[in-house]
C-alpha cells in the first residue's frame, strides 16, 4: 500500500511516541531524504534509470550532463540511425590518445567537471559533426515530499517509487535514522535495523535479480528443497 509524506511522518511519530516538538517536519524530512539516498547507493533500482539525448557540438569535446544525474551508465553516438557505444576511459588515456583535440567520430569518453555546478563528459576524438549523443544514467532518487517541486534537485514528488512499491523499506530505514537521532533505546534501533536489512535484501533481489532476468531465457528461479533418499528414509524409521 502506498504511503504519503504526511502519513509517513505521522507513522514515525506514532511508533516512537515522540511528538512534533522533537520530531519536527524538517527533521523527519531529513530522515526520509537520508533513507532514500542510502537505498539508492545500495540498489540499482530500475525506476532510477534514465536517458538523455542531446546533440554534439561540432569540434567541442565536452558534453553537458543532465542536472539530475548520479551515475553515468553509458554514452552512445547516434548517426544515420546507427548507435555506437563509446568506450569509457580515464582522463590520462584521453589526453594521450587525443593530445591535439583532433576531430572525428567519438570513440571514447571520460568524466569531466568544469564547474562546481555543471558536470560534463569528455569525448575523443572531438565530434566532427553535430550528431546525436545519448547518455544513459542513474538519476538522483526522487524525494518524497508534501508537494511537487519539479525545479529542485533532487526532484520532490508527492509519490515516489519507494513510497508506492517499497513502503516498508522506506519506513524501516527512516526508523533506523530516528532511533539514531533519539540515541536509543539500542534494542529498538537494532530491531528496525534488522527489519530494514531484510527488506533491503528483498528489494535487491527484486530490482537486481528477478527484474534483470527473463523467464524465457533464464528460466524460473528455483529454491532447492531437501529430499531424503530412500536409504535415508529407512534409517529415519
Amino acid at each position: 500500500m502506498a504511503i504519503t509524506y504526511t502519513t509517513l511522518i505521522a507513522k514515525i511519530r506514532n511508533y516512537t511516541e515522540v511528538d512534533s516538538t522533537v520530531l519536527t517536519d524538517a527533521i523527519c524530512d531529513e530522515f526520509i531524504l537520508d533513507t532514500e539516498t542510502k537505498i539508492s547507493k545500495a540498489v540499482d533500482c530500475n525506476s532510477d534509470r534514465k536517458q538523455s539525448t542531446s546533440t554534439f557540438v561540432k569540434d567541442n569535446r565536452y558534453v553537458l550532463l543532465p542536472n539530475d544525474i548520479l551515475i553515468v551508465r553509458s554514452v552512445q553516438h547516434i548517426a544515420s540511425g546507427t548507435r555506437t557505444f563509446l568506450q569509457e576511459r580515464d582522463l590520462s588515456f584521453i589526453s594521450e590518445y587525443n593530445p591535439g583535440d583532433s576531430s572525428g567520430t567519438p570513440k571514447y569518453w571520460a568524466h569531466w567537471h568544469r564547474t562546481n555546478q555543471d558536470q560534463y563528459v569528455l569525448v575523443a576524438p572531438a565530434p566532427s559533426a553535430a550528431d546525436e549523443c545519448q547518455v544513459n544514467y542513474i538519476r538522483i532518487p526522487e524525494h518524497l515530499y508534501s508537494s511537487d517541486d519539479t525545479g529542485s534537485i533532487p526532484q520532490k514528488s508527492t509519490k515516489t517509487y519507494l513510497s508506492t512499491r517499497a513502503t516498508d523499506l522506506l519506513f524501516y530505514g527512516c526508523m533506523v535514522e530516528v532511533y539514531g537521532f533519539l540515541k536509543g533505546p539500542l534494542d529498538m534501533y537494532k530491531l528496525y535495523e534488522d527489519k530494514y536489512n531484510r527488506e533491503l535484501q528483498a528489494f535487491v533481489l527484486e530490482q537486481m535479480g528477478r527484474r534483470r532476468r527473463g523467464e524465457y531465457t533464464s528460466g524460473v528461479p528455483r529454491i532447492p528443497v531437501p529430499s531424503p533418499s530412500p536409504e535415508q528414509w529407512r534409517n529415519m524409521k
